[in-house]
């Protein structure tokens, strides 16, 4: 299937009203991709009806039926890659190569076949004396799944492959920005799946997403998001008590210790800042460098900054790309202008060209900013790093923590042992040794405080889309 043909699959219908399409524009060009369906609440409820029709035989299929399948949706994704890849990168922006739009289709392969191939037996929790007693996992039903913009094709299979993999079916709704690339992923996983089984309805937040989260008939929600739609759906999913798992906003700290040898570690630093333009839940945000070495990995930093290509996604030397929505290139617009305002010091970067076409950021790294200021404080989502100055270990844990979310962290240090020790003491979901934002289909991955809670990934992802039934006698 050429790119041409996936588009034409995915697009509104000739002839479809304004009020049910929406224009798609390249985020790098502002040239036109295609027109999208915009769906509404009844389009939703006649979905989740069809996924309410199919569950029962889908969860009634062998496990290995049913992750045969999944097998064969990974193959379909796999075969169809480079015309989904080119879909994403002129629809979101990121460019092809890189940690970017083949990187991300290839994600899309690697966790589809992960949760096909992932056991999960029952456990058994008693066998003594006193008696014996074992834990299922069972299907809940139907679920929910809201896809971000940022990565809207991986994470949606984030959402769908451990949800179908236990027996449930799936009504997914993409991002507003991003409805194409999600809606040629399932269209592609569906040439394979049965009917009912994946269900995509493209539509606004505010009504369609809305009546998801509130549906009776929806029996669990995964949602990747802000911390502040996160929220509104617990109070809409709360009458129905609604089982969720919400990955909501993070700020990553990054703690670079006076052993880490700045020039080893300037490239890993910058993408663990900059991976997907720095439009990633759990990208380095963040970062605090002892004052022993802060000039010195400041400047390495720069130089890789200023080495890496940006510009528009299928050309294929350039690894940025732009920011995918004018609306987040204003909020770090207004983050960076508002450090310069406070005296930070502009290293590289920091000038858009705020006239051309494209929403396109240049990286940016501020130094000498205070601890708290705005751009410290708040989610840039963006290639923009702040870079704290640091004296004593204590006070840059302290700095790390004291924020309100904790999705991921990181500690450098080329001294193992110490980096452990800080790195305990750090309050996030994950936290990364001399690397950040890496994820693996087997390692759990979510937030704590207002990060948001549940696990994704290997078992543990497999347990979150279940119902636990004991056995006991």
């Amino acid at each position: 299937m050429s790119y041409e043909t996936l588009l034409a699959a995915v697009t509104a219908p000739a002839g479809a009203s304004g009020d049910h399409t929406r224009e798609v524009c390249d985020p790098a060009t502002g040239e036109l991709i295609g027109i999208a369906p915009v769906q509404d609440v009844a389009a939703l409820e006649a979905a989740i009806d069809r996924a309410e029709a199919a569950q029962k035989a889908w969860a009634a299929l062998p496990e290995a039926k049913r992750s045969e399948y999944l097998n064969l949706a990974a193959d379909a994704i796999e075969a169809h890659a480079e015309p989904l890849a080119e879909l994403l990168s002129r629809e979101q922006g990121k460019p092809l190569n890189g940690p970017n739009a083949r990187f991300e289709v290839g994600g899309c392969v690697a966790w589809t076949r992960a949760a096909a191939g992932t056991p999960l037996a029952p456990e058994v929790v008693v066998d003594d004396e006193s008696g014996y007693a074992e834990m299922h996992y069972r299907p809940i039903g139907v679920v929910g799944a809201i896809s971000p913009w940022n990565w809207p094709m991986m994470i949606s299979i984030w959402q769908i492959a451990p949800s179908l993999r236990m027996g449930n079916t799936v009504v997914i709704k993409p991002a507003e920005t991003t409805t194409l690339s999600v809606l040629a992923l399932v269209h592609v996983m569906n040439t394979v799946l049965p009917e009912g089984v994946l269900n995509i309805v493209p539509g606004p937040g505010r009504s369609v997403g809305d009546a998801l989260a509130r549906s009776p008939k929806i029996g669990k929600i995964m949602f990747t998001g802000s911390t502040k739609v996160g929220k509104g759906i617990v109070e809409a999913s709360a009458p129905n008590l609604t089982r969720l798992t919400l990955e909501l906003g993070g700020n990553d700290a990054g703690i670079v210790l006076p052993d880490a040898d700045p020039q080893a570690i300037a490239e890993d630093l910058f993408w663990g800042a900059f991976i997907n333009t720095g439009q990633t839940c759990a990208a380095l945000k963040r970062l605090y460098v002892h004052d022993s070495i802060y000039d010195a990995v400041v400047a390495e930093l720069a130089k890789v900054a200023e080495a890496t290509p940006m510009g528009v996604g299928l050309d294929e030397q350039n690894l940025l790309g732009p920011l995918q929505n004018q609306a987040q290139f204003d909020v770090v617009d207004r983050l960076v202008e508002s450090a310069k305002a406070s005296g930070a010091r502009v290293v590289t970067g920091g000038t858009p060209d705020r006239d051309a076409v494209g929403f396109f950021y240049p990286a940016t790294l501020i130094a000498d900013i205070d601890p708290h200021q705005e751009l410290v404080l708040e989610e840039q989502f963006g290639p923009a790093l702040p870079i704290i100055r640091y004296s004593d270990v204590d006070e840059a844990v302290r700095l790390a923590n004291e924020v309100e979310v904790g999705l991921g962290s990181s500690v450098w240090s080329s001294d193992r042992a110490k980096a452990l020790e800080v790195a305990a003491r750090l309050e996030a979901g994950t936290t990364w040794i001399n690397s950040h934002g890496g994820l693996h289909p087997m390692i759990p991955f979510g937030g704590i405080k207002q990060s948001g809670y549940g696990r994704e990934f290997g078992v543990e992802g497999l347990k979150a889309v279940a119902n636990p039934h004991v056995i006991s006698g």
